[in-house]
């Protein structure tokens, strides 16, 4: 890392990826709220921790078809000389019982009716002999068996979801089971994702010569959209500081982040970076100690994040997971905002040097008990395919020599 003299004064360049993260991360993020309903609920962030307002189940309850009665009645019952018991009513699920168990009587009970009052246990049909009006018992049943009981599942005042958390299906259901007809969540934040490029082309028009697809925006956007967030196609722009700065400027206006896609380098034509200067922009960091993905710049425009990925497919996904990811979901609200980190053996050897710190698309393999980490294709800065079945991101430390098959790495689990 140095420190860089340059249109905006001292500006850190060659950032350590850590620290980059580290300092996109710190910036302010402005979380708003709102209330959906559980319908629109899934995959959104909890922006308050719901709190159980009854048990559940909210009764004592039948686990099975058959009857309920005292365990007591029980004692010394054999095929030779079963108990009988006398039913005084049936119960089907969603009726309350009117009859209090004592000595002698038994109640038909149907899964997940009330327990009546003074019984303790229950017993299967096939488990039994009976008839309309009675029930056999050919064997000894003990007390506060075959029972579901009130708060089984839940307590009341459980947590049911931690603040920050993403809503799941499960999630959904405990919310539900307490009668809960929506939910507080963060409201998604607005990210502006746009292309710069004059050999962009927009997908649906015809291919010009020495013109490529504007792939980059729908990339992140899917992306962007799997954190938490609300991406909007910000399309492309020709390669004139000028016109991109305006761009960032409109999309900024209407949205909570800006992300660029190409123009982060060091060249005549990286107009994403002289674009900042327009802006009058405070830059966080300029280019990382990242490799693919080390043309990465973050600034601060009118209080709001504007990243610059790089334009090669690859680079701009890895610049955006491993330094841009933390803070923008942060920005969602999510908790989860770091990947977790583990450490696997590699399948095949690194032959290269890594002067910078390296990051390798790969899966997670397990062998004879043992984990590995197995690239998922290739590896170079503008091969998209290989993420295709990624799971990890492996992380080979700036200044290694090149690693043998079997070498310990750290990896993050996508």
């Amino acid at each position: 890392m140095f420190m860089f003299d340059g249109w905006w004064g001292v500006v850190l360049k060659n950032v350590d990826t850590d620290m980059a993260m580290k300092l996109l991360f710190e910036q302010r993020a402005d979380l708003r709220t709102e209330t959906v309903t559980l319908d629109h609920a899934l995959l959104r962030i909890i922006s308050q921790t719901v709190y159980a307002k009854m048990p559940i189940p909210p009764f004592d309850r039948s686990p099975f078809d058959g009857y309920a009665f005292r365990a007591e009645d029980t004692v010394g019952a054999s095929y030779d000389h079963p108990t009988i018991l006398k039913i005084v009513e049936e119960l089907p699920a969603g009726t309350l019982p009117k009859h209090e168990i004592t000595a002698g009587l038994a109640a038909k009970i149907l899964t997940g009716a009330p327990i009546p009052k003074g019984a303790n246990t229950t017993i299967k049909y096939e488990d039994t002999e009976f008839s309309d009006q009675e029930v056999r018992i050919f064997s000894p049943i003990k007390p506060n068996t075959n029972l579901v009981y009130a708060g089984a599942d839940v307590k009341a005042d459980d947590v049911l979801a931690l603040q920050g958390a993403v809503v799941s299906a499960p999630m959904i259901s405990s919310f539900a089971n307490q009668g809960f007809v929506g939910v507080d969540v963060y409201k998604k934040p607005m990210i502006t994702v746009i292309s710069t490029g004059t050999e962009l082309c927009e997908i649906g028009q015809p291919l010009k010569a020495a013109s490529i697809y504007n792939s980059n925006v729908h990339t992140i956007c899917a992306y962007l959209d799997s954190f938490g967030a609300m991406p909007i196609n910000g399309g492309c722009v020709p390669d004139e500081s000028v016109v991109i700065a305006e761009k960032i400027k409109s999309a900024l206006s209407v949205s909570d982040m800006v992300i660029t896609t190409g123009g982060a380098s060091v060249g005549d034509y990286d107009w994403a970076v002289t674009a900042m200067k327009e802006l009058d922009a405070q830059i966080l960091f300029w280019k990382t100690s990242l490799r693919p993905g080390g043309a990465t710049l973050a600034a601060v425009v009118d209080g709001k994040i504007v990243l610059g990925l790089s334009g090669n497919p690859a680079a701009a996904v890895i610049g955006l997971l491993r330094i841009g990811m933390p803070y923008i979901k942060k920005l969602c609200g999510r908790a989860d905002c770091f990947f977790q980190e583990i450490y696997l053996k590699l399948c095949e050897p690194v032959s290269k040097d890594s002067p910078k710190q390296r990051i390798l698309r790969g899966t997670l393999e397990i062998e004879d008990a043992i984990a590995y980490f197995k690239e998922s294709g290739s590896q170079g800065s503008e091969t998209i395919s290989s993420f295709d079945q990624c799971d990890l991101l492996g992380e080979i430390p700036m200044g290694s020599p090149p690693l043998p098959a079997g070498a310990i790495i750290k990896a993050y689990r996508m």
